[in-house]
């Protein structure tokens, strides 16, 4: 019992990991998913590689962004620390990576982990909106019914939930001293005497952490950047189509990568094992032979994963990070 209540979170995401792949898995004709995958031109995963570490630059430009109102690092400083959250996420369970580079830029920069927790969060909130306007930009092109059931309920979901989350963020920044009056009231009934002077200064950087929230410029700003990173990804899922025998549309590709970046936000194995794999669901429903579109999705899958977890990787051990560097007992603001 004791390791299920230590363990419970891994323990969900590998449950969930494991439907998603039943799902994919059903009715699959592996022989053919072989062949597929013999007959494929790999070639074209070289620009989609680039493409794609492109879309990690510029992932790295929009944090460096989110961060000038809390301290300017150099993008040179910062890209390595990107490519350190990347090999988390892939790597470790719970999207451990958001938090392992909070906490290499506090250990490289002195930045409080919990301001750099908050602009990591406020990117996913962004990330999510743009895959919501990627699904729903192209829904009247390729129809609503071309997103299997399951997913148009994570779809509505998600829409709720990051409405809301950006609702409450703006709100925070913009009115900060009734925020912090709010939590200033809950933490002193709630959370023990000892808790509370920790907790006081966590909340305090993470409002630093959402100082950006207040001009409309920079709104804007890291919403365009966005686009460009989801735009730059999907770019990459239309090179490695060209390495399998069939054809769909740019926007076709857009609703793929916005259903299945919105279901790999559901806490799920490391590497998105499986939450990933319903993307081959989508193109089914866009006509692609099931098989094919499950060949083309793993290896979509792996030169997403792979690369970038190997530099990550690379960038972990040059900067001497591991793992039990991100105990609980690290995670002071």
């Amino acid at each position: 019992m004791g390791f299920l209540r230590k363990n419970w979170k891994i323990l969900l995401g590998v449950l969930i990991s494991f439907f998603f792949i039943w799902i994919a898995l059903r009715g699959l004709e592996l022989d053919k998913v072989g062949e597929y995958l013999r007959t494929a031109d790999y070639r074209w995963l070289i620009p989609g590689v680039a493409v794609y570490f492109l879309a990690v630059w510029a992932r790295t430009w929009r944090w460096h962004y989110l961060l000038r109102p809390i301290k300017e690092v150099p993008l040179r400083d910062l890209f390595p620390i990107t490519c350190i959250g990347y090999f988390g996420n892939n790597v470790y369970p719970a999207r451990a990576g958001e938090v392992i580079r909070a906490l290499v830029l506090r250990r490289t920069e002195g930045v409080a982990v919990s301001a750099s927790l908050a602009t990591i969060i406020v990117e996913r909130v962004f990330d999510g909106l743009v895959m919501l306007l990627f699904v729903f930009f192209a829904l009247p092109f390729v129809g609503a019914d071309h997103i299997p059931a399951i997913y148009r309920v994570t779809v509505i979901a998600a829409s709720i939930a990051f409405f809301a989350a950006l609702i409450v963020f703006l709100w925070m920044a913009f009115d900060q001293a009734r925020a912090t009056r709010i939590y200033r009231y809950f933490s002193s009934r709630l959370l023990p005497e000892r808790f509370r002077a920790p907790a006081d200064n966590f909340f305090d950087r993470f409002m630093d952490g959402l100082k950006f929230l207040r001009s409309g410029r920079d709104v804007l700003m890291v919403f365009v950047t966005s686009v460009v990173i989801w735009l730059l990804e999907t770019v990459k899922y239309w090179f490695v189509m060209h390495a399998f025998a069939f054809t769909i549309s740019f926007i076709g590709l857009m609703l793929m990568n916005g259903v299945v970046n919105l279901t790999t936000t559901i806490p799920s194995a490391p590497g998105y094992i499986g939450t990933f794999e319903v993307g081959a669901r989508v193109l089914e429903a866009l006509g692609v032979d099931y098989s094919l579109a499950f060949g083309y999705t793993i290896v979509l899958h792996a030169a997403l994963w792979l690369p970038i977890t190997l530099l990550g990787g690379y960038y972990m051990l040059r900067h001497g990070v591991k793992w039990r560097d991100f105990e609980r007992r690290n995670l002071e603001a």
